[in-house]
């Protein structure tokens, strides 16, 4: 059969694609399976011309075309078309195979299907891959949840390919199972809240200081040099302001109709944090948001008919002075989202055993994936300074940081309340905020409630935590139950 592949990529679009071109380029004999031959025969045509790859056009020999150990790559669309591949290859696999998940596969698919090849003595690792299809090409964020076993033989060839920032590869072994894929929904789930506080930003200069896109694009670019805000997807929304359609010779961003799509991994952080119980309202709300968004025929007739509030003119205000106010604002909100899901991390962590440590995975976000950003740098130093940090804003450097934008954080939020500006996620932020450093907050209210008609019991201030108590609401007289209603 000749020379053997030293990597093999299952799935052929765009990801697939531009990981397979990025592993050649680093010396890899790399193999290749996609179930529609005609996309495969047009890469091998094209970007793929010339190159060290070898098409295969069956499973079994895509399989016996890999050096053992073999490391097969999935790069097909999650859920059951992975089982059904994974069902296709079990009677070609052997002990010692190493299959990676790339895709954006749910952590408990990747907990369930690395338990049933355990079985086999074949490795399954969820590998969390960030970039879009630029990082796969160029360099990507990787996060890998597998054995040290199979980190042993995938460390070298996954290092090479990832992305590099501060130093560093972004690439490292974030835990067993399902940890590299949690952690990656994660990312997802902190990439949803970031484009939704941007869009609501967007919206403030848009309707609140009356600026053009390319105003805009002007404000986006100089915090895309700041160490509070400069990240990705600052530096892109300066890019997309500017751009013109070719069609109408407007802005582009002003012919985009206002509904926003998703494909489920904010859904999936949000069912995550309610099954740990971590509080992540920010990216909830960001899901909703753009739940809202699909309504467009139904918030059209809202608009119509629904009351609001008049719209608050800002008068002569210093351009400058807003600005200043709503970067503080963002800088805020979006550490407040970078504190949900850090906790929501370091909770699973302990949860599922997995010893994820949080400052090598900001370390690792510095560079390649979407959320890369300036403050992640801190993030990583506050957890390195404390590795225990329960919640990163209790992190002296972000205290610090509070206290500065705190009063605009809360003015800006103020001024789009008054003003009819919808901005879910930024108010959310500030409620979590709140919330988080009340010490006195009103659930004891919930607790009555909850024991008045459930007999659900409440702790005591005056008593040791845990003890529980149930007070008699009501004499026999008034005695008023959940079964006196049809309910």
């Amino acid at each position: 059969m000749g020379v053997k592949a030293d990597i093999g990529i299952a799935g052929l679009a765009v990801m697939g694609a531009n990981l397979a071109l990025n592993f050649e380029s680093k010396g890899n004999r790399v193999a290749l399976y996609n179930r529609s031959e005609d996309k495969l025969e047009y890469f091998m045509n094209s970007a793929g011309k010339g190159k060290n790859f070898q098409a295969t056009s069956s499973i079994p020999e895509f399989l016996g075309m890999l050096e053992h150990p073999r490391k097969i790559i999935l790069l097909i669309r999650s859920g059951k078309p992975v089982d059904d591949f994974i069902r296709n290859m079990e009677p070609h696999l052997v002990p010692g195979d190493i299959i990676i998940d790339a895709g954006n596969s749910f952590y408990r698919d990747t907990q369930r299907r690395a338990e049933h090849l355990k079985k086999r003595g074949v490795e399954y690792v969820g590998l969390g891959i960030s970039g879009g299809e630029e990082g796969a090409f160029y360099g990507p964020s990787l996060m890998a949840g597998c054995s040290e076993k199979a980190w042993k033989e995938l460390e070298g060839p996954l290092n090479a390919i990832a992305a590099k920032a501060e130093g560093k590869t972004c690439c490292a072994r974030v835990g067993t199972d399902g940890a590299g894929h949690f952690v990656k929904m994660i990312h997802n789930g902190i990439e949803y809240a970031d484009m939704q506080l941007i869009a609501e930003a967007y919206a403030y200069m848009r309707d609140g200081l009356k600026m053009t896109p390319d105003e805009m694009s002007r404000a986006f670019e100089r915090w895309n040099t700041t160490p509070e805000l400069g990240s990705y997807l600052i530096g892109i929304t300066a890019n997309i302001l500017k751009k013109k359609d070719a069609d109408t010779g407007n802005y582009l961003v002003d012919m985009i109709l206002d509904t926003a799509g998703q494909k489920g991994t904010g859904k999936w952080t949000s069912e995550a944090a309610f099954d740990l119980s971590v509080s992540t309202p920010t990216i909830a709300e960001s899901v909703f948001a753009r739940i809202v968004s699909s309504l467009k025929e139904e918030r059209m007739e809202a608009y119509e008919l629904l009351p609001g509030c008049e719209v608050k003119e800002l008068g002569r205000v210093s351009r400058t002075q807003e600005l200043e106010k709503l970067k503080h604002a963002l800088t805020a909100a979006k550490l407040c989202v970078f504190a949900q899901g850090f906790s929501l991390i370091t909770t699973a962590a302990k949860a599922f055993k997995w010893e994820i440590d949080p400052a090598e995975v900001a370390d690792i976000w510095q560079g390649g994936c979407i959320i890369r950003a300036a403050m992640l740098t801190d993030i990583a130093k506050a957890y390195r300074k404390d590795p225990k940090l329960e919640n990163l804003l209790l992190s002296p450097v972000f205290r610090n940081t509070l206290a500065t934008v705190n009063s605009d954080w809360r003015n800006i939020a103020s001024y789009c309340i008054r003003s009819n500006i919808a901005i879910p996620a930024l108010s959310s932020t500030i409620a979590y905020y709140d919330s988080f450093r009340t010490a006195k907050l009103p659930a004891n209210m919930i607790q009555a409630l909850r024991d008045y008609f459930g007999s659900h019991m409440f702790e005591r201030i005056d008593a040791p935590r845990g003890k529980m108590f149930h007070a008699e609401w009501f004499d026999s007289a008034t005695k008023i139950t959940s079964t006196d209603y049809n309910v």
